[in-house]
């Protein structure tokens, strides 16, 4: 056997650098696009070496933050459909405890990323090292254990030799449909500099190719049946349709059986805005079409979908229906005691469509549904062309200027978010008109992950404007990859909304009786000695490096924008809005437990509507 004397870190890198995926076109490109890195003593004399030495077929890029760093590797992956990843590494202690948040996002929207954090000495010999974590019990806890709940494959590399097993079994739950979601290889310092006889072999991995798994015959008999008992089917659209590239495989199913499609936050732009059958968005974010239709359907055909009480109304939204859940992972195809139908999304749908040649959904359903969709699509243009005067703008008539700004509005722009008021608005009203422009982390709805993220989707992306829409909670959580951005020559378009605090979170708190508090920063009373908050968002977007500018209206939006777009280096346009105005349009209801005793009349009317909308669950 030929072998080549590596340390671990240089096996490691080697092996990544080396990884190749094929596309679904039958292209074969690097699966990692490189590696965020922020060096501490815990990887940057043995990982940083060995990154160092492959810096031409491997690029290390330096962040900020451990979390927005990860944040960006995740966007990174879920731009590229999860085909193509991005790998983190930290130091031991803070460095690798801030990667929780970005790993919990990646857990819940089944998205690949690959943690490389540092660790405690395997000998033990200097304990306690600077930033360790001692436990009084248990001798071999580490920082790294935190990330232990939030991966899907989690191991320790306590020898060199364990790196030729963990690696590739890391890479295959990341590239299996199914498992997909974040990996931990905790490398503990010195075993990264250990040297070993690593096989050249490993050096040489095979080309990866994505599993499409088709669907039990048993399974599909059933839902061909299910199928052809419904007058009044629903699709829902998921992330799966996205992961899977089943967008032409939608669109043929439900153009062929006449089905209205609705889209979930993760599977908005799964079909382009503007196809007949697309009812937009469905849930308590829903649009009225896709709403209306859920309640009136007698079979929900969900796709790709984990089924999210966001897109379920907290299961009241069509609870009257059948459910028939086609997903490549079995613990979401049988959740709520839907038929399920384990296959790959894009797999599936030809499956179905050719076990149900001969079935048509209703055809007055089909006709109600592209009416509903047209007038909803209508609405939408009604909504996000206002230009008022004299107030305060909301999010619909930001979105319409950042929309017509670009000489096609058609959908071109890939729009970044993750919280608050906006992936609300953003979901009803954002045009998509191809898969993948519309980029909303809403599984976690990690507020933070929009700046960052969008800087993973530019890398994705290079040729598409990235724009990203945040609110200035948002940003104050989180804006320092605006400097990485400039730094990396990845051009953004950041719009900030500063409706002064967290608006969503105090609607929602007024709407469950409770009094303005906590949330808007004029309701946050200084302590002695302090002052009221007032940022200047342009002035500290452009102490980053970025090019950035505070607009007074909405017609000055769009003027700034169309500069923006002109524009090489990444700009930041700050206007003020309200946090008193939404779209009533659309909507559901949505679980959030009131107290059952208050001194508060408004609050215990609240709990008096909770009770009476718990009725209508699907148990």
């Amino acid at each position: 056997m030929s072998t080549i004397r590596l340390t671990t870190a240089q096996a490691l890198v080697r092996y990544l650098a080396a990884l190749r995926i094929e596309l679904d076109d039958g292209t074969v490109v690097p699966y990692v696009g490189g590696v965020f890195s922020i060096f501490g003593h815990g990887n940057v004399a043995g990982l940083g070496e060995a990154l160092w030495a492959e810096r031409a077929t491997l690029p290390t890029h330096r962040a900020h933050n451990e979390q927005g760093m990860a944040h960006a590797a995740i966007a990174y992956a879920k731009a590229n459909f999860r085909q193509r990843i991005m790998a983190v590494t930290t130091s031991i202690g803070p460095g690798a405890t801030n990667l929780v948040t970005a790993a919990a996002l990646a857990h819940v929207n089944r998205l690949p990323v690959l943690l490389l954090p540092g660790d405690v000495f395997a000998s033990r010999v200097p304990d306690p090292v600077l930033q360790q974590v001692e436990d009084f019990h248990q001798g071999d806890i580490t920082a790294n254990e935190s990330l232990r709940a939030v991966t899907r494959y989690f191991d320790r590399i306590m020898r060199p030799e364990q790196i030729l097993n963990a690696l590739p079994r890391a890479i295959q739950v990341m590239t299996d449909p199914a498992l997909c979601g974040p990996v931990c290889l905790a490398l503990p310092q010195d075993v990264q500099a250990q040297a070993f006889d690593c096989p050249t072999r490993f050096l040489e991995p095979d080309v990866l190719r994505l599993r499409r798994p088709p669907a039990d015959a048993n399974e599909l008999q059933r839902a061909s049946e299910l199928l052809k008992t419904a007058k009044r089917p629903l699709i829902i659209a998921g992330g799966g349709v996205l992961y899977s590239q089943a967008g032409p495989a939608l669109r043929a199913f439900a153009q062929y059986h006449g089905v209205p499609v609705a889209e979930t936050q993760a599977g908005k732009s799964s079909l382009p805005w503007d196809h007949a059958l697309n009812a937009g968005a469905l849930g308590v974010t829903g649009s009225p079409a896709a709403n209306a239709l859920a309640q009136k359907a007698d079979l929900v055909l969900a796709v790709g979908t984990r089924l999210q009480d966001f897109s379920t109304g907290s299961h009241t939204l069509f609870s009257q229906a059948t459910l028939l859940s086609l997903n490549v992972q079995g613990f979401d195809a049988a959740k709520w005691g839907s038929a399920s139908l384990v296959a790959d999304a894009r797999v599936g749908l030809a499956q179905l469509t050719a076990a149900s040649t001969d079935w048509q959904a209703d055809a007055a359903w089909t006709a109600s549904a592209s009416a509903l969709a047209g007038q909803w699509r209508d609405r939408v243009t009604q909504l996000t062309t206002a230009q008022p005067e004299g107030v305060l703008p909301y999010d619909a008539e930001v979105i319409g200027a950042v929309r017509d700004s670009a000489a096609d509005s058609a959908g071109g722009d890939v729009v970044v978010c993750a919280a608050g008021t906006l992936p609300a608005e953003l979901h009803k009203l954002w045009r998509a008109g191809e898969p993948g422009n519309y980029h909303v982390e809403y599984g976690f709805s990690c507020m933070g992950y929009e700046i960052a993220g969008a800087l993973g989707v530019k890398m994705a992306r290079p040729r598409q404007e990235v724009v990203v829409m945040v609110g200035d909670g948002s940003y104050m959580m989180m804006n320092s990859e605006i400097a990485t951005s400039v730094m990396l020559g990845q051009k953004l378009i950041i719009v900030v909304l500063d409706n002064r605090g967290y608006g969503c979170i105090h609607r929602l708190q007024r709407a469950s009786g409770g009094a303005c508090f906590n949330n808007m920063l004029d309701d946050c009373l200084p302590q002695e000695g302090g002052a009221a908050s007032t940022i200047n968002f342009a002035a500290h977007a452009a102490s980053m490096g970025a090019q950035a500018v505070h607009v007074a209206d909405v017609r000055a939006l769009k003027a700034a924008m169309v500069k923006a777009r002109a524009a090489s280096q990444t700009q930041v346009i700050v206007i003020d809005t309200t946090a008193e105005r939404t779209t009533g349009d659309g909507g559901c209801w949505w679980e959030v437990a009131i107290p059952e005793i208050s001194e508060r009349a408004e609050v215990n009317a609240a709990h008096v509507r909770y009770v009476s909308e718990k009725q209508n669950q699907r148990l």
